[in-house]
């Protein structure tokens, strides 16, 4: 029997689509075809390739009430939401096909060469990871910079969003992108790990990046590091938020539970811990209270939703354990801590812990779900011991109407953002990644574009002579 992958609608429950796995020898067809594709696609120069990409990004927009409705129905998102992630993405096709050009354009060097200079080459295949909290957004922003790189890509998507990642191939074959250039594959559970592995060491592939787990990141880091392969790793976090003492509270609390429980809390960047100075604590905790009490819960494809249901049913019952333990281990249940049993889908009810501390299961672990905890600290050396004392290092924010103070608490946290009086996002614009255990390299902006090439360096000579650097 042909293995196969089968969608299913959080909200209700129900299957959404069955689609055929491929076999081994299906994929080895699929690097020959990309092999052959990437060759081609090289010699382009990037005002074509940048074509292409606007074309898809036009493709996204044409489409994006049907790839929004695919995005909530195969994850749970309010529709709102996937609406702006479709345009984000093209925004994102975009700003590669603007600026590809002059990230990876040739820099000189002043030697004692005649002419030295460095040029930034496609690498071959990239092969992406991808997890599906952000099915269209995490496929994009790995592939607009990858292709522009003059590279092909491979895309392994999580299986409970499969749709989406047949539809973003479709999107760019609708744009003109060579056949083979950019393949999602659809690999049967069991046969990822082993897949993986021989896509890994195929001397095709040449760079490889993940978005997941520590455990998932930790195998595919450990891979490519035997075979010798560049790779990027974006991994969970555990955000802090900090609140000082002069912050904002009413605006704050609004956009800590704005933050908190944007796409059903199950963001890496979304904040996680909220450390909280204790001479506001009392009356922060009071107002994002007020905020998380009125989210509404509910059909994400119902106007006014808020908060939709978790992606699975396994990763609801998770997030239910942490929060069961915590309140075993001393914490305050605020709002919410359970699922919500009246529906048929994985819903769970917008949750906030108090008196939350070390030792604790939401403490120590990454919260992928639609739960806040509220730490309180005694000033701003507590509040970044507490930040800090995390194995993660993917974001951070820090909230004061001193911006000087708040940058200055900023620069003590390890994080690889920090945003200050702003809630964390990724953005085009700006390098994306972690710190710690959150992961290595750069998603995104120059730096992005940067991980998907061989950075070769050239000494040329008119004449043979005695310049030459002295050898190693």
């Amino acid at each position: 029997m042909t293995a196969s992958i089968t969608t299913v609608n959080p909200a209700t429950g129900e299957p959404l689509e069955t689609y055929p796995t491929m076999s081994d020898s299906k994929i080895d067809e699929v690097l020959d075809t990309a092999a052959a594709a990437q060759e081609k696609w090289a010699q382009l120069d990037f005002a074509a390739r940048g074509q292409i990409l606007r074309s898809a990004a036009a493709e996204l927009r044409n489409r994006q009430d049907s790839l929004a409705l695919l995005v909530t129905r195969e994850m749970g998102k309010p529709l709102v939401e996937s609406r702006a992630e479709v345009e984000k993405c093209a925004v994102g096709l975009e700003y590669y096909a603007d600026n590809a050009a002059a990230f990876l354009a040739d820099e000189t060097y002043a030697t004692s060469a005649d002419d030295s200079w460095v040029s930034y080459e496609p690498v071959g295949i990239v092969l992406a990871i991808m997890p599906w909290n952000f099915p269209l957004w995490q496929v994009f922003r790995f592939a607009a910079p990858a292709l522009m790189a003059g590279n092909a890509a491979l895309l392994k998507h999580s299986p409970n969003t499969t749709g989406s990642a047949i539809e973003s191939e479709k999107i760019l074959l609708a744009a003109g992108l060579p056949e083979g250039l950019f393949t999602a594959l659809l690999v049967a559970e069991p046969d990822v790990p082993a897949t993986t592995e021989r896509l890994i060491a195929d001397p095709r592939i040449g760079a490889v990046t993940i978005t997941g787990s520590e455990r998932a990141g930790s195998a595919v880091g450990s891979i490519a590091g035997r075979e010798i392969k560049k790779s990027v790793l974006e991994l969970g976090g555990s955000d802090p938020f900090v609140v000082l003492a002069d912050a904002d509270l009413p605006k704050v609390a609004a956009l800590a539970a704005r933050g908190r429980f944007l796409n059903n809390g199950q963001s890496c960047i979304s904040p996680k811990r909220f450390i909280v100075d204790a001479s506001v604590a009392e009356e922060f905790t009071r107002l994002l209270l007020e905020n998380v009490g009125r989210l509404q819960v509910g059909d994400p494809e119902a106007d006014g939703t808020d908060v939709g249901p978790m992606a699975r049913k396994d990763l609801m019952d998770g997030i239910d354990r942490q929060v069961q333990a915590a309140v075993q281990q001393g914490a305050t249940l605020l709002h919410g801590g359970h699922p919500l049993d009246d529906t048929a889908g994985f819903f769970y009810a917008p949750t906030v812990l108090a008196d939350v501390h070390k030792g604790m299961s939401v403490y120590e672990e990454e919260t992928f779900g639609p739960v806040a905890t509220v730490i309180t600290v005694d000033g701003p050396d507590e509040a970044v011991a507490v930040a800090n004392d995390t194995r993660f290092g993917l974001g951070a924010s820090v909230w004061g109407t001193d911006l000087d103070a708040a940058v200055a608490v900023g620069k003590r946290i390890e994080s690889g953002a920090c945003f200050i009086n702003s809630v964390v996002a990724s953005d085009a614009r700006m390098p994306f990644g972690g710190s710690k255990r959150s992961g290595y390299g750069r998603e995104l902006a120059s730096a992005g574009i940067r991980e998907f090439v061989n950075v070769r360096t050239w000494w040329a000579m008119k004449e043979p002579g005695s310049q030459a650097p002295v050898s190693e």
